[in-house]
């Protein structure tokens, strides 16, 4: 569809509800993506909300409750009389029942789960038994399978039955007489072969799977890696239990990438799928005020290494002019390794034995940049700095305070680019996730390292 078409149909769906025009919503809502009905019921008040959900009734609002962020979806099915919900929950996919089972309270799993057929109940039993990060908190049970003894025929008349529930048939996982996972076809194979021929002679080795447990991470970085449509799920003995969709996977990854974007920003709490204009301004100061005000107080501790050489400074005021910059490259350098260390870690590029291959990589990248820093500056100060009416003190020449700085600033990058590498690999090795802990301390460590390594070193230097 579109964008000018659904913009249309978005502002035509407001106007009914600003009316109170209930044919003119579901007519617009017909024609609409449910995706986009679930953006759009974010933004109403509770009224609206009231009416919307009226109006297009659970049929309608099954694919639409599924969209909404986790803490709207509760109070939108307590809307609904217990046989309407009845009929949405039973039009739930297991996956999205389950997901929404997660999130919801105590009391209303036990009151929904009471309006589940049995098939559906005991389903979302089983399911309920892994984590909601999981892949099989993720995976959905509606699969093409068929078995390894069929013919042609066999298959496609299972399939034909099944085809409304299965989530795809792109690709058609071939089990044994236990359950376990031995194959797979596409339907285009089945479609091409004559009816008698056998499915073991046509499969192929379905070597890519998870297990059930795995982080739903994981799952999405083997769709991406091998460019699966999907994943099949095992359990520990190889049972197909269910598959991860490739759209599973783009929403998995945007949570995951969005969780670390937060907790690089020091960001701390739970992820809320609220839009931002729709997150109230509580819970954004929840989640900023705890770093925020640990980071504070420890950043005392640059000010007292400052306090400590503040005699340094008496002597050479002149050195104050560069202590930002000095302070600021180490946070930048350390910031870029930090950031491709975490990248290379979350594309499953990196383990545990990479660690001295990494410190050896950035200890010499951290020195080339540390290098060019420092020798640009050193310039700045030997042919600019003379011309700009400052003076230098009495001790020493601009040749020597250039030294002093450009020896401090390789100094600086050289060991913030290894800290930022190694930070995330030492928060992975004590099951700490790197994001949170990269950025925010790394920001502050540097910042009294830096000041560390320039008045050291200036001191040294220029014999203060």
């Amino acid at each position: 569809m579109a964008d000018d078409e659904n913009d249309n149909l978005i502002a035509e769906i407001q106007r009914a509800i600003d009316a109170q025009d209930g044919s003119g919503l579901l007519a617009a809502a017909e024609d609409c993506h449910y995706a986009d009905l679930a953006e759009l019921y974010e933004h109403l008040d509770d009224e609206e909300r009231d009416f919307f959900l009226k109006t297009i009734g659970p049929e309608l609002a099954t694919d639409v409750v599924a969209e909404l962020p986790y803490s709207l979806i509760e109070d939108a099915l307590n809307y609904f009389k217990p046989a309407q919900l009845r009929v949405l929950l039973g039009n739930l996919s297991d996956d999205d029942r389950v997901d929404i089972f997660q999130v919801v309270s105590e009391a209303a799993q036990v009151r929904f789960f009471s309006l589940l057929g049995p098939r559906d109940k005991a389903l979302t039993k089983s399911l309920l038994k892994y984590e909601e990060d999981t892949a099989g908190g993720r995976m959905t049970t509606h699969v093409g399978r068929i078995t390894a003894d069929m013919t042609v025929k066999q298959a496609i008349a299972v399939l034909r039955r099944d085809r409304e529930d299965a989530e795809t048939l792109a690709r058609i996982f071939v089990v044994d007489e236990q359950g376990r996972l031995v194959g797979k076809v596409r339907l285009r194979d089945l479609a091409f072969e004559t009816w008698d021929t056998p499915i073991r002679d046509i499969m192929e080795d379905a070597d890519e799977f998870v297990l059930a447990s795995a982080d739903q991470e994981n799952a999405a970085r083997l769709l991406s890696r091998y460019d699966l449509v999907v994943l099949p799920v095992v359990d520990e003995f190889h049972h197909l239990l269910g598959v991860i969709t490739y759209d599973d996977a783009l929403e998995i990854l945007q949570e995951e990438s969005t969780e670390d974007i937060e907790k690089l920003a020091g960001i701390s709490g739970e992820q809320t799928e609220l839009s931002y204009l729709n997150t109230s301004p509580t819970n954004h100061f929840r989640r900023r005020v705890n770093w925020l005000i640990g980071l504070g107080f420890l950043s005392i501790a640059s000010g007292y290494v400052m306090f400590r050489f503040s005699a340094t400074l008496e002597k050479a005021f002149v050195l104050s002019l560069f202590l930002p910059m000095v302070v600021a490259a180490g946070g930048n350098s350390g910031g870029q390794a930090a950031a491709m260390v975490i990248r290379a870690m979350a594309l499953g590029e990196l383990d545990k034995r990479c660690v001295l291959r990494i410190a050896w990589k950035e200890i010499r990248t951290g020195l080339f940049l540390g290098l060019a820093l420092g020798v640009s500056m050193a310039a700045f100060i030997t042919l600019i700095l003379p011309h700009l009416h400052l003076t230098a003190a009495p001790e020493f020449s601009f040749f020597k305070l250039s030294l002093a700085v450009g020896s401090a600033l390789t100094l600086q990058v050289l060991s913030a680019t290894l800290l930022g590498a190694m930070l995330p690999i030492t928060a992975r090795a004590i099951n700490l996730d790197p994001a949170v802990v990269s950025s925010p301390s790394l920001a502050s460590t540097v910042d009294v390292s830096g000041m560390l390594i320039y008045f050291g070193t200036a001191a040294a230097i220029l014999n203060l």
